[in-house]
């Protein structure tokens, strides 16, 4: 292998030129990016950007020193066999790496509306909030819940809409999203739920219900999908990402997926995921990179992310889907509470996610018992006082 072309210049195409050096690949390094800027870190557009504390979130890397060739403003627009096809030509390749991430969704209507998911977007967002300005965020996701809680710490009038019942219902489902419905009063943000938007239209929102939301700016906040599209009829499997292995290999060969856009299967949990959070951006590329030079390594990792919202750290680390729920204490009461999900049948029963409100040793201790499929007694677990390492059944 001569020739390695990396497609994405984000973390996890960072990253994947990173561990290709660092496992002796001494071949041609290629690094296609459609952002005209160099790789940077995304979880800090909706924070330490938006609010102004910083205006770059660059990571450090010297390409002249490693030996690589950085192609920014290129957009990956098809790809056969050995062949990468790009705005700017044909690039040929003897093994790829896509790290192309995804794409934020946007609204109907034909009203200006913002999304937050490059350096770009922070910024033009950035100089829209201000003092007594009207914002409607739609969606009380993680990325919603961020830009709410910037755009009120700079002094703006927020508005969240969200079709669910809950915030993050989602991510977490309702019962737990209903734990952080107060947050939102708390920090004197008008929360709209079961509220659908028909069309973002000039002065703000159209609900479904016919009812207008009048906002100086809109932010959709629904999600993002895989940027995919520029794959498909090339021969790699596509779903809910790009379709990969264990090994975070595709149906093409030579070629390999990681960070936002790939959907591995995962050993551990037995099921496909697609995670689309700094963290895995950050491990998965060593893996790809890995399985792409021959060597036998398999991505299995216990998903791992954060939010910070509303003057709170959120973690969350592992898998809850199909467990069951069980609160640590009473989140409905507590300032710092946590929520854990249950595996197995009764007496044999595995910690499968947990996730924490400013509660960091339950999220270090719950991590290190999912990883290691420790067995966990509910009843200590129940208990906010009892240390998750005390729950383990020997």
């Amino acid at each position: 292998m001569n020739h390695v072309v990396v497609v994405g210049a984000g973390l996890a195409g960072l990253r994947s030129v990173e561990a290709l050096r660092a496992r002796g690949f001494g071949g041609t390094i290629t690094l296609i990016g459609e952002e005209p800027h160099r790789p940077y870190d995304r979880p800090p557009l909706s924070k330490a950007v938006l609010l102004g504390e910083v205006d770059s979130t660059t990571v450090d890397s010297d390409f002249d020193a490693v030996g690589v060739e950085v192609r920014p403003g290129v957009v990956a627009t098809g790809l056969r066999e050995g062949v990468l096809i790009t705005s700017s030509g044909e690039v040929r390749y003897d093994g790829l790496v896509i790290a192309t991430g995804a794409k934020p969704i946007r609204l109907p209507g034909g009203g200006p509306q913002h999304v937050l998911r490059t350096i770009d977007d922070a910024l033009a967002l950035r100089a829209l909030l201000g003092p007594r300005t009207r914002v409607a965020v739609v969606g009380a996701g993680w990325i919603g819940a961020e830009v709410a809680t910037a755009a009120r710490k700079k002094g703006c009038e927020v508005t969240v809409i969200e079709a669910a019942s809950t915030p993050l219902a989602a991510a977490l489902g309702p019962t737990v999203g209903a734990y952080t419905t107060p947050w939102y009063a708390e920090a004197d943000i008008k929360l709209l739920l079961e509220a659908k938007v028909a069309s973002v239209d000039e002065g703000g929102v159209t609900l479904a219900d016919g009812s207008f939301v009048e906002a100086d700016v809109v932010v959709s906040g629904v999600g993002v999908r895989p940027a995919i599209d520029w794959l498909r009829g090339s021969g790699v499997e596509l779903g809910d990402g790009v379709l990969t292995d264990a090994h975070l290999r595709t149906t093409l060969p030579g070629v390999v997926a990681a960070g936002d856009c790939a959907a591995w299967w995962s050993r551990r949990f037995s099921t496909r995921m697609r995670v689309e959070h700094w963290d895995t951006a950050l491990g998965a590329p060593d893996t790809a990179v890995a399985t792409l030079l021959g060597e036998d390594a398999v991505y299995d990792p216990v998903p791992y992310f954060w939010s910070e919202q509303f003057g709170r750290m959120v973690q969350y680390v592992g898998h809850h889907v199909g467990a069951r729920m069980l609160p640590r204490g009473e989140p409905s009461a507590d300032a710092k509470w946590a929520v854990c999900w249950l595996a197995g049948p009764p007496g044999d029963e595995v910690l499968t996610a947990i996730l924490t409100v400013d509660r960091p040793r339950d999220l270090v201790q719950g991590r290190r018992i999912i990883e290691a499929r420790h067995r966990v007694d509910p009843d200590r677990l129940s208990d906010p006082d009892t240390t998750l390492r005390d729950c383990v059944l020997s």
